[in-house]
């Protein structure tokens, strides 16, 4: 997009504000960004983790989130989801039941970007960023995964160019 994704406006509102209030209406009891424009995210009143592997691919973001906290459970979403939905983060959030990820599945297709974790699942994806891993699709195969069908592909839609953002005021978005 030519610039810090998280931060493009929809609706008069940046995407990162977006899914941290649909984080926030699901009864998120912390809400933390990793890794971006430091100045900006904190400018709108959210808390920023200094990401440890920046550059690293998502994997890292995940590794930095889940040590960033010690709650059991880490809903963890992309700061550039167009239409978030505090509704399928609970969806998700109940599929979970004892596994070491739920994530939601679309078109035949696995979104670990809103997916969400348990702490069970911390060691083995810090083996798996260690041995080299940046993927997550990848890095959860020694995982319990359940994969959560029925969420509106538009609360899962990304965007990842200017083309995938709504016009309208509805979400289009990407993968």
């Amino acid at each position: 997009m030519g610039r810090d994704k998280a931060l493009v406006e929809v609706g008069r509102e940046p995407l990162v504000r977006r899914v941290a209030t649909a984080l926030e209406r699901a009864g998120a009891t912390r809400v933390f960004v990793v890794g971006g424009d430091r100045p900006a995210i904190e400018a709108l009143g959210l808390e920023f983790v200094v990401d440890r592997f920046p550059g690293e691919g998502p994997l890292g973001g995940v590794v930095t989130a889940m040590a960033a906290t010690d709650a059991a459970v880490i809903a963890i979403l992309a700061t550039d989801i167009v239409a978030a939905e505090p509704t399928a983060v609970l969806t998700v959030l109940d599929a979970l039941d004892g596994n070491d990820v739920a994530v939601p599945v679309s078109g035949g297709r696995r979104h670990f970007h809103h997916a969400v974790w348990a702490r069970s699942a911390q060691q083995r994806l810090e083996s798996a960023f260690a041995a080299g891993e940046r993927a997550i699709k990848r890095g959860v195969r020694d995982l319990a995964v359940v994969e959560v069908e029925g969420i509106a592909p538009a609360a899962l839609a990304d965007a990842d160019t200017p083309d995938e953002l709504p016009t309208d005021g509805s979400p289009r978005g990407g993968r």
